[in-house]
């Protein structure tokens, strides 16, 4: 039997923790992007935010998608220049 405090089973309580985030190769792999770009992107903090947790970094999906909304925001819309209308 357990005693108070220690941690549960696995089987008893399905892992919560990190809904809602995703890794660093997960976010590269949805967007089709390198690992090294998104760290590049963290340096220059210029990409969506991240949190560290030891070695491994961790994006919040919601602030992944707010970040993705800012750049369609903030992308210059292209003029049509010549040709026929």
């Amino acid at each position: 039997m357990p005693h108070p405090g220690s941690m549960p089973e696995p089987k008893d309580k399905p892992r919560t923790l990190l809904v809602g985030w995703i890794s660093r190769l997960d976010l590269a792999l949805e967007l089709g992007l390198s690992v090294d770009t998104l760290r590049r992107w963290e340096a220059q903090r210029t990409g969506p935010p991240c949190v560290r947790a030891g070695r491994k970094v961790f994006y919040r999906r919601a602030a992944v998608e707010e970040w993705l909304e800012e750049q369609e925001q903030a992308a210059p819309r292209r003029r049509r220049s010549g040709g026929r209308r």
